[in-house]
């Protein structure tokens, strides 16, 4: 969809592109990250309002340094270019670049010295904290470029064609080590740009409701995996307030689900939207592929394999399905086309694109244009309740995954037990709401305990509770001790066969949120 009041973002390979997406998404303003090798029609076509152009791990002088075709600096655009970006505009205005003596990583004090609209409503003069990540400065701006700040190891920390409302800046705004970065980002947006903040929840969802209508004929019928999780019910939500019951959806019960979360989800939806909801109890034929297997890759394959088998079973006892909705995000549509190509690795259980291919379907993917938090916004403008919008992410291989080892119908029954109480305990202190994911994850291993004056030698529970923006890197929360205590207390008091509780404190990186 071709939004008029936009941002494009060329990405040259910075880690923090998405971060540029959301902050300007966040102003109100549409925006859309683009792999720096687009061509210049492809770019053209987007119609783009203005362009960032991000950093990169890359010397412009390299032989092999991604660039930018000079006719797009002649469309009038106004344009920013951050870090990578910066120096690329120095580069093809006839500017001198150079290997940094000193690298500069992490934070560094920044001067303004030239009053700009980047400038309003921030005191750089005094020295404002900036975040550095760079090998290359400019060392002298090309002609028609002023010195907009400096800092004790760059003269040139930012620089402006006023005239051609082109700026940029060697320091990084988007993150949030940068003071007042938000409000350089917006001064740009609104002040140098003059967009409007016409980017809400309430109007993506209008326009992506009467899209729906026109995409799906009139007789069209419309099939969606329903897992429980807030991306697929919002899918569904949508389609439903589209097209009514020519929507079908299909929840496969896998066993693998939490407590209770299946029948929460349907009851729900059955209730509030009278959808065409199909509860596949398919329990019995997941556990028994799964059973002996202790390798997680495997365990990944046999559930996506088994999914597609079940769901592909219940697809054809429905006559005149033509779509298949999909609850695609914007960032797996980022990860396909990002400058440094797709992930290596895509988990077995993300493969959900087979299905399309084998059942012959058009796919029907209303979220591709929203990060995380817009669609749990929708899923407000939608009226869903808080348990749904607010619902932690859970992975596709459900509690296969938190139970290292084997997996059975006891171990999962301790796994969900155990799952309960720390869900239970984040609901109650007030903490669900503000931490990204807290699980239980069963250990493959027991430990000697004593229980009432009697040795015992049980099971092991691994809390691991993370905060997150988009699950990308995450950090262990600092939840109260109290709060950890009283789960460790009552998981061992109230599920049987667990006599220890351990935390875990990594990151990720190196680690990962999941166990396996």
């Amino acid at each position: 969809m071709i939004h008029n009041n936009n941002v494009i973002i060329l990405d040259f390979g910075s880690q923090y592109t998405q971060l540029i997406a959301r902050r300007v998404r966040e102003a109100g303003v549409y925006s859309e990250i683009h792999p720096c090798t687009i061509t210049t029609q492809e770019l053209k076509a987007l119609a783009p309002s203005a362009l960032i152009l991000s950093g990169g791990p890359a010397g412009v002088s390299a032989p092999e340094a991604p660039g930018l075709d000079p006719e797009v600096l002649t469309w009038g655009l106004p344009i920013l270019g951050i870090c990578y970006g910066m120096q690329l505009l120095a580069n093809l205005g006839g500017g001198r670049v150079a290997s940094a003596q000193d690298r500069e990583y992490g934070r560094a004090e920044l001067f303004t010295i030239a009053d700009c609209p980047l400038w309003a409503g921030i005191s750089g003069q005094e020295g404002l904290k900036v975040w550095m990540s760079h090998g290359d400065k400019v060392m002298t701006p090309p002609p028609g470029f002023t010195v907009l700040a400096r800092t004790d190891r760059v003269d040139v920390a930012a620089m402006a064609d006023v005239r051609r409302r082109i700026y940029a800046l060697q320091f990084h705004p988007e993150v949030g080590h940068t003071e007042d970065g938000e409000t350089i980002l917006r001064n740009f947006i609104f002040q140098v740009a003059r967009l409007k903040p016409t980017w809400n929840m309430a109007s993506f969802l209008e326009e992506n409701l009467d899209s729906l209508r026109r995409q799906v004929g009139e007789a069209d019928q419309v099939i969606c995996a329903l897992s429980g999780g807030v991306d697929s019910t919002v899918v569904a939500a949508m389609l439903h307030k589209a097209i009514g019951r020519r929507l079908h959806c299909v929840l496969v019960d896998t066993g693998l689900l939490r407590f209770n979360e299946g029948e929460e989800i349907v009851a729900y939806l059955r209730r509030h939207f009278d959808l065409n909801l199909n509860h596949v109890q398919a329990q019995d034929l997941f556990l028994s592929r799964l059973k002996d297997v202790e390798d997680p890759e495997e365990k990944r394959k046999i559930i996506g394999h088994a999914f597609i088998e079940v769901f592909e079973r219940e697809a054809k006892k429905i006559p005149g399905i033509k779509y298949l909705a999909q609850g695609t995000l914007y960032p797996d549509v980022i990860e396909s086309v990002s400058f440094k190509g797709p992930s290596a690795v895509i988990k077995s259980h993300h493969n959900v694109g087979g299905l399309p291919e084998q059942m012959n379907l058009q796919l029907i993917e209303p979220l591709r244009e929203l990060f995380k938090d817009e669609v749990r916004k929708v899923a407000l403008e939608l009226g869903l309740p808080d348990f749904i919008v607010r619902r932690h992410p859970f992975p596709g291989p459900g509690l296969a995954i938190r139970i290292l080892g084997e997996v059975t119908p006891e171990r999962l029954d301790i796994l969900r037990q155990a799952d309960k109480v720390v869900h239970n305990e984040l609901m109650a202190s007030g903490w669900y709401a503000k931490v990204w994911q807290g699980f239980a994850v069963l250990l493959p291993l027991k430990t000697v305990g004593v229980m009432g004056d009697e040795r015992t030698y049980e099971h092991v529970i691994a809390l691991r509770i993370v905060d997150s923006v988009d699950a990308m890197t995450a950090d262990w929360s600092r939840v109260p001790s109290e709060i950890l205590a009283r789960m460790s207390n009552r998981i061992i008091n109230e599920v049987k066969g667990v006599n220890r509780v351990v935390l875990d404190i990594s990151s990720k990186p190196p680690s990962t949120i999941e166990w396996e």
